[in-house]
């Protein structure tokens, strides 16, 4: 049988969101790095294990607004760092709660994920905010940069290694907890997207 890591089992989790079943993959892979062999396939990202998607975001956890906020540091894009802070992340996971990590990750995706979101739109010069639903692949994609994001946020300036801080991100987001950067943000998109439709 094949494991994550030769760890932990991911092909009996179910997901139980069902918008999110057909691009969360939990298909047992042995080592979570496909180095972009899918990328001909339509909706590419879709066959990448979910645990293989969390590692990229680390190495490039993005934009805040239209700056390039986190270049450096652990954010190097080198694949085998990503892989063994996503490895201690799991270990703290199942030290903190005695079950699969990778089940706890896809239990935050679920409940940290966006149904919503707010676009603007332009009548005659003058600018609406118009509240729209977000599509599958995007609620995953933006709760994994929102884990990562929050994860480097909270540690920076803190004795707080980046594998504690990214456990604490996903095991609030597991709990619902609004401690969790990911939980906070899609309760407050989908606050402005209820007051702009």
């Amino acid at each position: 049988m094949i494991k994550v890591f030769n760890r932990w089992e991911s092909d009996k989790i179910k997901v139980n969101d069902a918008g999110l079943v057909e691009v969360i993959n939990l298909k047992p892979v042995l080592v979570p790095k496909t180095g972009g062999r899918n990328t001909e396939v339509k909706f590419w990202k879709n066959k990448y294990n979910i645990v293989e998607r969390l590692i990229n975001h680390v190495m490039i956890p993005g934009h805040k607004g239209k700056k390039h906020k986190l270049t450096s540091g652990r954010c190097s894009g080198k694949g085998v760092k990503a892989y063994n802070i996503i490895l201690r992340t799991f270990e703290i996971l199942e030290k903190k709660t005695t079950k699969n990590p990778i089940e706890v990750l896809v239990r935050a995706i679920e409940n940290a994920a966006p149904r919503e979101e707010i676009t603007s739109i332009e009548y005659g010069g003058a600018r609406y905010s118009q509240s729209v639903d977000c599509s599958p692949q995007r609620r995953v994609d933006l709760v994994l940069r929102m884990f990562i994001q929050g994860a480097y946020h909270s540690r920076f300036g803190k004795k707080l290694s980046f594998e504690d801080a990214l456990a604490n991100e996903i095991l609030f987001a597991y709990n619902t907890d609004q401690k969790s950067n990911a939980i906070s943000r899609k309760l407050e998109l989908e606050r402005q997207a209820e007051s702009s439709r």
